[in-house]
């Protein structure tokens, strides 16, 4: 082949090279443009050319190795933004959570404030339902207003005694009023009244039995004060015969009160015959305060016409009426004793002329009648009495309100009504007379121990010693040969509560008198009241005081003083609660008075302050040391603040020598006990990094000191060293 032919073989390889590149060209770029199929693109690429998919291979290779490069470098390019968003990111992640906070936050305060809407919303419904209520309440009063009108002119009517009048408006009302409001009960019982209504005779008789009604109801007040007048009278005329029966056959402990009683009792007596002889004439009864006539009249009319029953019926049922609002109290009956009294002055007038009209008609009223209307009031007033009573803290307002009910009670009993229930309720009114006369105890308690003085009450003539005597059971032989001026060992609260304790005493039994019980039931009674008033009251009042700040170590020793002569007059409360209600101790099981462990616990309670306040008041005096712990040499002499200290210590358990000697002694050996941990203490204290000889020798001293203390037996008792012995780990260290 010659050279020309050889460079145009060339060329024509070259033009084919390079058509078969543009082919591979126009390949790729169908490939990458996604718009056709790609099918018959690469099927050209095999059909069309020998090895044409190596090459087309080679030329993809290339092709992706361009792709990435400039993939890498659009990364290489944007890598600084994507940080810089990462870091973004990162930053707003905080943000994010604090809002997250905040949305939950604004979340919760939403639920919050949608519950107070939704309440809010219900409060709304409920007035929206209230407000409907009512409307269709005025409009069925606008319905039957008409008609209550209508009524009442024809009572008018019938009251003037123009009876034409009073037919034409009846059947006016039975035509075209009485449909419009025939669903309502009242309308049926107009209706059943107008035939009555038409009698003339009957009007006129019944127009008498209302005036009659309305007399007892203004006179029942009237009536009922008559009643229980006399039947105070007789009850107290019926007490001072027993008190004086008691006051001179009873046994009685102390002589000069009983004369005294029995003196009294016989003063009252004369009084209460002369009152009663002066209203002799005045003693009014029933039939000399109302006028029974139009009953016996219209009863007559009705027999004679043969309609007894309907009258019968008709007055029964006006009398429930007035039962009802004579049970129904003023809303302030409770606040004063007269409202209680207006209360049962109206009750007893009621049932008495029930009682009067039940002896002198045949059949008007009946027993079965009478005892289920009593029932029915009987119920009321108990309820009433028991929400009404709720609201009395004043013990003497409860106590006028226990009189009042016993009276009451005997003067509707004296008619033949059983009044059980009412003396079972007075049992649950006592209960809560005496938590009222506990609230004021618990005040008189509390001013009698700040108005104390904490200190034996001093006596300079026989005078002032019988006084306290008189005040206070106190027997002690040896302060009675002591010559004045003396002190007795207790401080003035002492009488002060005793006198108080039997304050409560005669409290409690005003209550329990005329309680139709045994003097046993009102012995056991006092002496359970008692006890709340020992265990729960005083018992209180003395912890308080003994926790009080100000109460100091003597405070306290006098106060266990005081509650050891506390615990010795219990027993003669105990004789004076047998005396007043004439109860042998050796023929009856009585309960007992608990002040022994009512006082017990008061004094452990005292003893263990005063271990704590004289531990306080060590710790006190030890934070005074300011050892030199680098001294050369010591003093030579004990430190001030301990022999300060010791001082102390002497002049207090010089007044813990009228206190029972375990509790002295072990006030002292705690004392001891904890000064000498105290100074140990000092010595392992941790910031203590040396001690020189001369800081040793002082606290040696000091030591020494100690022991000399607890050697000199400041309270008497101790057997051997055995005080000592607290010393012995500071001598060992």
């Amino acid at each position: 082949m010659s050279t020309a032919e050889k460079s145009g073989a060339c060329r024509i390889m070259l033009e084919e090279d390079t058509d078969t590149e543009q082919a591979f060209e126009n390949v790729l770029a169908e490939i990458q443009s996604f718009e056709l199929p790609i099918e018959a693109t690469l099927r050209s690429v095999y059909d069309d050319q020998t090895n044409g998919h190596k090459k087309f291979m080679e030329k993809l290779d290339a092709c992706i190795r361009n792709h990435d490069k400039e993939i890498e470098k659009m990364c290489n390019f944007h890598h600084q933004g994507f940080v810089d968003a990462i870091t973004e990111l990162l930053k707003v992640r905080s943000d994010a959570e604090k809002l997250k906070v905040q949305v939950t936050d604004t979340n919760r305060r939403f639920q919050d404030a949608g519950k107070e809407v939704i309440v809010q919303t219900e409060d709304i419904i409920r007035c929206r339902i209230q407000q409907r209520n009512i409307t269709t309440v005025i409009e069925k009063l606008q319905l039957c207003l008409p008609v209550l009108e209508m009524y009442s002119k024809l009572k008018e009517q019938v009251s003037m005694k123009r009876y034409y009048s009073a037919l034409k408006t009846m059947e006016q009302l039975e035509n075209v009023y009485f449909p419009r409001v025939s669903q309502y009960r009242f309308c049926q019982l107009m209706v059943d009244t107008l035939p009555k209504l038409r009698e003339d005779i009957k009007e006129i008789s019944m127009s008498d039995l209302k005036d009659f009604l309305e007399s007892i109801r203004k006179h029942s007040d009237k009536i009922g004060e008559t009643a229980m007048k006399q039947a105070q009278q007789q009850k107290n005329f019926s007490v001072i015969m027993q008190k004086q029966n008691n006051a001179r056959f009873g046994k009685n402990m102390h002589v000069n009160n009983d004369s005294i009683l029995e003196e009294k009792n016989d003063i009252v007596l004369k009084h209460v015959l002369e009152e009663e002889a002066e209203n002799e004439e005045e003693v009014l009864t029933v039939q000399d305060l109302v006028d029974f006539s139009p009953v016996y009249r219209c009863l007559h009319i009705y027999s004679a016409l043969g309609d007894e029953e309907t009258f019968e019926n008709y007055y029964r049922k006006q009398r429930k009426k007035q039962a009802r609002l004579v049970l129904q109290p003023q809303s302030s009956v409770h606040e004063t004793v007269d409202g209680y009294r207006r209360y049962f002055t109206q009750i007893v007038g009621f049932f008495v002329v029930e009682d009067h009209i039940l002896h002198v008609t045949q059949g008007l009223v009946t027993r079965a009648y009478t005892d289920e209307l009593w029932n029915m009031a009987l119920s009321k007033i108990i309820a009433v009495l028991r929400a009404h009573s709720s609201y009395c803290t004043d013990p003497d307002l409860v106590l006028e309100l226990k009189n009042l009910i016993v009276i009451f009670a005997d003067t509707l009993q004296g008619y033949g009504f059983p009044v059980n229930r009412l003396f079972d309720l007075l049992f649950e009114i006592r209960d809560q007379y005496n938590e009222t006369l506990l609230k004021k105890w618990a005040g008189i308690f509390r001013d009698i121990f700040e108005e104390d003085n904490y200190s034996p009450i001093p006596i300079g003539s026989e005078e002032e010693y019988k006084v306290v005597i008189s005040k206070f059971p106190f027997q002690d032989p040896d302060l009675e040969k002591q010559s004045f001026p003396k002190k007795f060992p207790m401080s003035q609260s002492v009488p002060l509560i005793y006198i108080q304790v039997k304050e409560f005493i005669y409290a409690s039994l005003k209550f329990s008198e005329s309680l139709h019980r045994s003097s046993t039931e009102i012995d056991d009674m006092l002496r359970k009241s008692t006890n709340l008033l020992l265990t729960r009251i005083l018992s209180s009042c003395l912890l308080n005081l003994i926790r009080k700040p100000h109460i100091g170590l003597t405070e306290l020793v006098q106060i266990i003083i005081n509650t050891t002569h506390l615990e010795q007059a219990c027993k003669y409360l105990e004789d004076f609660i047998t005396n007043i209600t004439n109860i042998s101790q050796e023929t009856v099981h009585t309960t007992r008075l608990y002040g022994l462990s009512t006082f017990k616990d008061a004094r452990h309670a005292a003893e263990g302050e005063i271990y704590t306040k004289l531990n306080q008041k060590i710790d006190e005096f030890v934070q005074l040391a300011d050892y030199d712990w680098t001294m050369a040499e010591s003093d030579g002499r004990a430190s001030g603040y301990l022999m300060d200290l010791i001082n102390f210590l002497r002049s207090i358990f010089q007044v813990f020598t009228h206190l029972p000697g375990k509790v002295a002694q072990t006030a002292c050996m705690s004392a001891c006990q904890h000064l000498s941990t105290s100074l140990m203490q000092m010595l392992l204290d941790s910031e203590l990094k040396q001690i020189s000889m001369g800081a040793v020798q002082q606290f040696n001293l000091d030591v020494i000191q100690c022991e000399l203390f607890a050697s000199s037996e400041p309270v008497p008792g101790f057997q051997g060293d055995t005080l000592q012995l607290a010393f012995i780990d500071l001598r060992q260290n």
